[in-house]
């Protein structure tokens, strides 16, 4: 067995071109975890995990293959590639495939200075449960709250290389912990639920316990009571904790998947406005201490900051190779893959413009409308951005939140609503998506 992720990964190379390939590339990921969960002060599952995962990605002319395995004995990586090999040569082609030029690969190879791991030792299993349980009793201090779901504490270092045929070799490792709580309030048909949660790079960054089971208690017992809304045109604001799902959505529009199969709203897009002009959507994949940091992506090309969104107008499209290739254009450093996988787009760290007013300011300014806290459900219609999900929060009346709604179905045009966001100040800094609470004007409601 190969000593270490870099020696397994060249070594996964050698065998493909031992066997065949032209061309390959691997991935090689080592990860530990920890979980906790407790549920009435008692522990209820405890879990510890380890293991080695191998990805093997081979190209005999633009027929390409993907094979993985999680045994990294060196006869089954020999097997491996043989298989490898032998599916691509009866793999369809495609004219897009294949590896970086030498010329495009990333000089950086590792995470240096990016704090993505933290080095202290991974936490005993009664210190995650003593986070659980502090978390569980603050939830359960709260008047109204009648039982916990769940308090969760888990603890994950995952160590990943890349090595391909092209010369390119570099890995680092990641680490994260969290917590969450899941707390019910209220009776019978009249429960509610709500939760609140923490996941930092380093432990030292975490919420502590006792606050996020407090506010999580907090929010379902805000939540008790609720009712369906009235039908009818409202503005609607997302609360910071679900905004972040309206730019998701624009990220999907922009992946270059998306736009070469001709699956996207913003196909042939770029240039046109997307938001409201004073407003940028821009990537930063060199943020410390946040997850989706990284110098180089799945296919060795450098990450570098850039702006998928400038003065309200979309700058261009997040590309893999492939994408790239496809659409004609230069590929942005956002390639991702798994074990199983080959190479596909994906956004890093984005930040959305903050505007300068509370979610509080914002309330005031709808007047009356939908404070949208938690949604079910999307049926986004790709090719028009038609929008409807399902969602729960708070009904407003003259800018004060009046009584907490539920079962009810938010629609309209996602092209027209992202031009008409006003975002507020709220956004949490450290996440990897940094967007604040958004109002967006003239939404169908269908409640009551």
């Amino acid at each position: 067995m190969p000593d270490t992720l870099d020696d397994l990964t060249h070594a996964l190379v050698d065998a493909a071109r031992k066997a065949g390939a032209g061309a390959a590339d691997a991935i090689a990921m080592r990860g530990q975890s920890v979980i906790v969960d407790m549920r009435g002060g008692t522990l209820e599952q405890a879990e510890r995990a380890e293991g080695v995962d191998i990805g093997l990605r081979v190209l005999v002319g633009r027929r390409q293959a993907n094979v993985s395995a999680s045994d990294t004995r060196p006869e089954t990586i020999a097997a491996l590639a043989e298989r490898a090999v032998a599916m691509a040569r009866e793999a369809p082609e495609d004219p897009f495939a294949g590896l970086a030029d030498a010329a495009q690969l990333s000089v950086r190879r590792d995470a240096a200075g990016l704090d993505l791991c933290d080095p202290g030792p991974a936490p005993a299993p009664d210190a995650l449960m003593r986070m659980a349980e502090e978390a569980e009793a603050a939830a359960l201090g709260v008047a109204g709250v009648a039982q916990v779901q769940s308090a969760s504490a888990a603890w994950s270092r995952r160590e990943m290389h890349i090595a391909a045929s092209n010369g390119f070799s570099g890995g680092y490792a990641r680490s994260d912990t969290s917590l969450s709580c899941v707390a019910i309030a209220g009776t019978g048909t009249g429960m509610e639920r709500d939760h609140d949660a923490d996941s930092r790079v380093f432990a030292a960054d975490l919420r502590d316990p006792s606050e996020i089971g407090r506010r999580a208690g907090e929010r379902a017992a805000e939540r008790t009571g609720a009712r369906r809304p009235r039908t009818g045109a409202y503005p609607v604001i997302f609360d910071e904790r679900v905004a972040a799902t309206l730019i998701g959505h624009l990220l999907s529009a922009a992946n270059g998947v998306a736009v070469a199969r001709g699956s996207s709203w913003l196909r042939d897009r770029i240039g046109t406005p997307v938001l409201p002009d004073e407003l940028d959507l821009l990537e930063d994949p060199h943020r410390p201490r946040v997850s989706g940091s990284r110098f180089f992506d799945a296919e060795g090309l450098a990450t570098v900051p850039r702006a998928i969104v400038e003065g309200g107008s979309l700058c261009g499209y997040t590309l893999d190779l492939a994408s790239a290739r496809k659409l004609g254009m230069t590929p942005t450093g956002n390639a991702a893959r798994g074990v199983s996988g080959v190479p596909s787009p994906a956004t890093w760290n984005v930040v959305l413009t903050q505007g300068e007013q509370s979610r509080a300011d914002l309330l005031r300014e709808m007047g009356t409308g939908l404070l949208v806290t938690s949604l079910i459900g999307a049926t986004i219609n790709p090719n028009t951005g038609d929008y409807s999900r399902g969602a729960a929060g708070f009904w407003v009346e003259g800018g004060e939140i009046s009584h907490p709604v539920n079962e009810c179905t938010i629609a309209g045009s996602l092209p027209d609503m992202l031009r008409r966001i006003t975002p507020a100040n709220d956004a949490r800094t450290h996440l990897s998506r940094v967007v604040p609470s958004l109002l967006v004007e003239g939404l169908t409601l269908a409640g009551a």
